[in-house]
């Protein structure tokens, strides 16, 4: 692809993986399968093909996409997708240079790093990726002006059971709204297929396989298509090759049917009511409780409503199997805010649990509630394929309940039936020359259970027990040899889809485990994804082994550009230990606090001999270097402000320079009352002046109102929160910030955004969860354990925000991120003077306080953007990046133009008088997560001495070259 596209592609990309704010949204061209943000066109879905087989229960679909874009301009695509349970992405390839190319899998953070960092090149990566749930994401960069790309993606899958047969159902999704699709079936070894629905495809038998063929435009198929085909009167199965390993999957039928079971008398029920409820299909969970509790006829019931948080307890009593008072309840509820799954706990005097919710939990704390001995619980989800089953089979796992999933109404009556029936009794296979050997069970309620595992020697056979229609056990001897070959790894791909899931479960498993797992079968997971690179050397600049086609050059040539690790980072500490002890430098000297000299006119003939050297001696020149500190502790370093400085005179044309060795007793440059004033800002928005005009019992129910317009702008959540904080509803306004946690999984500029609300709405302990997945989402990025850090600090976990804040030091960065080392170090260092922690992580050259009268600090959401801090002083003088030391010695940080910041202002001792605050907007690379670019700033007073206060900003600008006063410092 042209270089020259890609330079300007890159200058003018659109990222679309993000919530547009408020304006943007009205530009986004979201209405086709790929979705994109600022396009002036849609982009068109211009070819489909499906190519669906299945054998023995085992389905593969291969799904090919050519998308156009018709813009003038290159843009990168989005396309979001859920799969059903059990479903698992194999397989992903895009076009290079108009070949298809295989992904390859890689860990998710790593992903995600390397797709950013090779984007900002310009150059042609894909990304695919699980965001929560069974829910994925594919991003697509560059689709060039008026060209097209490529993809293809593998889903394999278990296929579901009910009591009529197997379900195949086609991925119509991906075919929907294209000019041309082609359509390819093969059934192999299974009755006659019955269609469901109407369809135009027909299914016609060929040797021992039913095929269909079909081609023509998106908009005439059917929204849904599916055939249920007839199971096998006995046990039937396959087994396949992978990676020379043999392994197979047997459906076998149990007569056993399960048995009612004992009801209980008390229940606790805990409903999620956050705002992904919505989108389940809460009249089915209705329709499935409203049989169940007919059933239990009497009972007492500890309702529990979870959004943001867990909201009081509240008891409801069902008298004959009346319920409507707990089901008006219900039915009346709001649904809003985030998903604070874990915020409950089981009540110690209920017999079981039933929960209802998605399973997606994205607020709040990670710890799954403690459960009861002999407790049971059931989970119930009516969000079909947009539920986490993972999570709610991790709360369930070993309570003796089930997970109970509503594809659609038409599950209702096989679900509730699960409901009020025994959990079906566990089943243990046992095998010779087999091994690693997996039991789904999920399905024995309606007649069969399916067992997975390796054939490590033959002969090899398989015994189970099983439960007959009299409630005995029979055994089952089988033979494994003569099963029918299933290529392309079907086999491997069920059971290793199913052990996975099994070890996402069990939280107790580390991640690197099931990672390593993941990374093998090449599965795409909550910690894998498959990544397509241009080029052998972006394979090799990154550490990532190609495809195969490519990889044998790869093993020659990275054997040769190993990099010793340890040895970058000991230069990196070098480094860091210079500009330290050049800031301490700076922090040591004593600036003239008298007025600033003005410069003199043009044409004096002083000026080069007077004026320009006292310049050059005041602000320009480094001291001589400080005589090394002596050893002290850092908790009992507590710098005042009246600490002893360099005493520098000041004529009208040059500095007389003095020794640099510190004074006896340097007098205080103010009287020590120092006040931050911070300049009102408010969103201008229509619905912002309503809501600001109502009264402060209305603003929730007018913005209920709003949110339906305004449901994927940020923006808009932000703009009603501050409105609430202002009202004093503080309870409100975080349910509302929570909202965040729900417009984009995994979104980790948004939850930054999040993060920065919550702090500055005094509640760090809820920031700390958010910063966490904001780091596991942008390890690369310094500002991810900076932000974390200072959230730590804020809940009172000192050592650990000193670890975080640490590795923003010690780590290597990309040269985009200079400077932001020094800020942390300053920020580790106050936390360390006050604490009691353990500095042995801090090299000790870097462990010293430097207390300042005034600090302001200013950081933004947006990557690829160039905000600037300015101060002005009571001198006139401002400090800014190209001004970076005042004549009173206040120092600005180095200037970041790539996205986040931070920048610093620091100022050691201030002359008394006013000091302006302001934040000045250049411009943005990128579509911006808010529809605008948001600020965080941090104006102290005092930092790092008795009597600090701190006061935080948050505030958006559009407008390139915008700029803005945020507050002022009045020193006395």
């Amino acid at each position: 692809m042209d270089s020259v596209l890609r330079r300007l592609g890159w200058g003018i990309a659109v990222w679309v993986a993000v919530a547009v704010g408020q304006g943007a949204a009205a530009q986004s061209a979201g209405q086709g399968l790929l979705k994109v943000a600022g396009a002036e066109r849609e982009v068109q879905l211009e070819r489909a093909q499906l190519h669906s087989r299945v054998a023995a229960g085992l389905g593969e679909t291969r799904i090919e996409l050519v998308f156009r874009n018709l813009n003038n301009r290159v843009l990168e695509g989005n396309l979001e997708f859920p799969l059903a349970d059990g479903q698992q992405v194999t397989a992903f390839a895009l076009d290079i240079d108009g070949a298809l190319r295989d992904a390859v899998p890689v860990p998710k953070d790593k992903g995600r790093q390397v797709f950013e960092a090779i984007e900002r090149r310009g150059v042609d990566p894909g990304l695919l990726e699980q965001t929560a749930g069974n829910q994925f994401r594919l991003r697509i960069y560059p689709i060039p002006a008026h060209g097209t790309r490529r993809v293809a993606l593998t889903v394999r899958e278990t296929l579901p059971l009910d009591a009529k047969g197997l379900r195949w159902n086609l991925p119509m999704q991906f075919a929907q709204g294209a000019q041309q699709v082609q359509v390819q079936l093969d059934a192999v070894g299974t009755g006659v297929p019955v269609k469901r629905g109407t369809s135009p495809l027909e299914l016609t038998l060929a040797g021992a396989t039913w095929r269909a063929r079909w081609q023509g435009r998106g908009d005439q198929l059917p929204a849904q298509l599916g055939w249920t085909l007839p199971l096998p009167r006995g046990i039937s199965g396959v087994q396949g090759l992978f990676n020379g390993e043999r392994y197979f999957m047997l459906q076998v039928p149990v007569t056993g049917q399960p048995r009612p079971r004992a009801l209980p008398r008390r229940i606790g029920l805990v409903w999620d009511a956050s705002g992904s409820g919505r989108q389940r299909d809460t009249a089915a969970e209705l329709t499935v409780l409203d049989r169940y509790f007919q059933a239990v006829g009497q009972a007492q019931v500890q309702l529990t409503v979870l959004r943001d948080r867990a909201e009081p307890m509240r008891r409801f009593n069902v008298q004959g199997g009346n319920w409507s008072a707990l089901r008006r309840e219900l039915e009346g509820l709001v649904y809003d805010g985030g998903s604070a799954l874990n915020d409950w706990a089981a009540s110690p005097d209920v017999d079981e649990t039933l929960v209802v919710s998605d399973g997606i939990g994205n607020f709040g704390a990670r710890t799954r509630p403690a459960l009861q001995p002999g407790q049971p619980l059931y989970a119930l989800s009516g969000a079909g394929a947009r539920t986490d089953a993972s999570h709610l089979r991790y709360w369930v796992e070993g309570s003796g309940g089930q997970v109970l999933v509503l594809a659609g109404v038409d599950d209702v009556t096989s679900v509730a039936e699960r409901l009020l029936r025994q959990a079906p009794a566990r089943i243990e296979p046992q095998g010779q020359g087999l091994a690693d050997l997996l039991l789904d069970d999920t399905q024995a309620g309606q007649g069969w259970v399916r067992v997975m595992g390796r054939i490590t020697a033959q002969p090899a056979s398989l015994r189970l027990r099983l439960p007959s229609a009299d409630g005995s056990t029979t055994e089952q001897t089988m033979a494994m040899n003569g099963l029918p070959d299933a290529d392309g790894g079907m086999a491997a791909y069920a059971w290793a889809s199913h052990q996975l899931q099994r070890m996402q479960s069990d939280r107790t498993v580390p991640m690197s485990t099931t990672q390593a797992f993941a990374l093998k079968f090449g599965l795409v997971s909550a910690d894998t994804s498959l990544l397509v690179l241009e080029t052998l050397e972006d394979y090799l600049r990154y550490g990532i082994r190609p495809p195969v086609p490519l990889q044998a050059e790869y093993d020659k040539r990275h054997a040769l550009q190993i990099r010793d690790e340890a040895e970058q980072r000991r230069q990196r500490l070098d480094a860091i230990a210079r500009q330290f002890a050049e800031r301490e430098q700076w922090w040591n000297r004593s600036w003239p606090k008298g007025s600033r000299p003005q410069e003199p006119d043009p044409r004096s003939k002083q000026r080069s001999a007077g004026w320009g050297e006292a310049a050059r001696e005041a602000r320009a020149a480094p001291p001589p270097p400080a005589p090394a500190a002596p050893a002290m502790t850092l908790a009992a370093a507590n710098a005042s402000d009246n600490q002893t400085l360099d005493a520098i005179s000041v004529t009208s044309s040059r500095i007389q320079e003095e020794a640099y060795a510190p004074a006896a007793a340097d007098a205080p440059a103010n009287g020590g009352q120092l006040r931050i004033t911070l300049s009102a800002w408010q969103p201008d928005s229509r619905y912002a002046r309503q809501l600001r005009a109502a009264a402060p019992a209305q603003v929730y129910a007018l913005y209920l109102k709003e949110r339906d317009e305004h449901a994927n702008s940020s923006a808009f959540y932000l703009d009603v929160a501050d409105i609430l904080l202002e009202r004093g509803q503080r309870e409100l306004a975080i349910r509302v910030l929570s909202n965040l946690a729900e417009m984009q999984l995994e979104n980790r500029h948004v939850l930054r955004v999040l993060g920065y609300r919550l702090m500055q709405a005094n509640a760090p302990e809820l920031a700390v969860p958010v910063f966490r997945q904001v780091l596991a989402m942008g390890e690369e990025e310094p500002q991810s354990f900076r932000d974390l850090g200072l959230a730590l600090e804020a809940a009172g976990q000192a050592q650990a925000a000193v670890d975080a804040l640490n590795e923003v030091v010690i780590r290597p960065w990309d040269a985009r991120f200079d400077g932001i080392s020094l800020i942390a170090l300053d920020e580790l260092n106050t936390l360390a003077s006050r604490t009691k922690v353990n500095l042995d992580k801090v090299d000790p050259r870097l462990r010293r306080p430097m207390p300042l009268d005034l600090r302001v600090v200013l950081g933004w959401d947006s990557d690829n953007s160039d905000m600037d801090l300015w101060v002005t002083d009571p001198n006139g003088e401002r400090a800014y990046y190209g001004n970076r030391l005042t004549w009173q010695g206040g120092q600005m940080s180095r200037d970041f133009t790539g996205g986040y910041g931070p920048e610093q202002f620091s100022l050691r001792q201030a002359k008394p008088g006013v000091y302006k605050v302001e934040a000045n907007y250049f411009g943005s690379r990128e579509q911006l997560v808010t529809g605008a670019t948001t600020l965080m700033l941090r104006l102290t007073t005092k930092w790092g001495a008795k009597g600090q206060q701190d006061q935080y900003v948050t505030m958006r600008l559009k407008d390139d070259s915008e700029t803005v006063l945020v507050g002022e410092f009045e020193v006395r």
